[in-house]
């Protein structure tokens, strides 16, 4: 399989679930706007959560742009990366239906942590592929905001059962430190072009 289907198939994917998150908000059956009151949390649940997914989505697609292999191993990895956001939309509509109750936004944590781990094994995968001083390799290097990612979703898991504005805190922290693209990709491609 070339890249150029991956990405494709992964696209699709993250199309789908997008498509899904939405279709979680439900219209109110009031015309005012206290009717969208409780619709508050479900609403903010969903934008976190669609901000997570493009920031998923723009990394994932300049990985694989970045990529010159594709192996049975880097398919598998980006399966689980796809499986764990499969279930973005059931952990967002659970957190947001219950207001941020401690154990939805804690469940909402782990899978964001989750996914956060499935995209570090395909970042090793396609480097395992593409070799030590393939493009990616030199781009990721010691992936110090992938780790202080992950180690606040840790943190926000622990404090969702604290107080659940802990985590939220921490889960919005997060996007907004990958809301810029990682430019280490980029920065490598211009490189070796020049």
């Amino acid at each position: 399989m070339n890249k150029g289907r991956l990405e494709a198939f992964s696209d699709g994917v993250i199309a789908i679930i997008i498509t899904i998150m939405v279709l979680e908000m439900k219209v109110p059956h009031g015309t005012d706007l206290a009717s969208l009151r409780p619709l508050l949390p479900v609403f903010l649940s969903y934008v976190l959560s669609f901000v997570n997914v493009g920031i998923y989505w723009n990394n994932h697609h300049h990985m694989l742009h970045a990529s010159q292999h594709v192996t049975g191993r880097v398919l598998w990895a980006n399966l689980l990366l796809l499986f764990w956001l499969s279930l973005f939309p059931f952990s967002t509509g659970w957190m947001g239906e219950n207001h941020f109750a401690a154990l939805p936004t804690a469940v909402y944590g782990v899978v964001l942590l989750l996914a956060a781990y499935s995209y570090l094994v395909l970042q090793a995968a396609i480097v395992a592929a593409d070799g030590p001083s393939s493009p990616v390799a030199r781009a990721v290097g010691a992936d110090r905001k992938g780790l202080v990612s992950r180690l606040l979703y840790i943190t926000a898991i622990a404090g969702a059962f604290i107080r659940p504005w802990i985590a939220w805190t921490l889960y919005v922290a997060v996007a907004l430190l990958w809301f810029v693209p990682d430019r280490r990709i980029e920065r490598v491609l211009l490189r070796d072009e020049a």
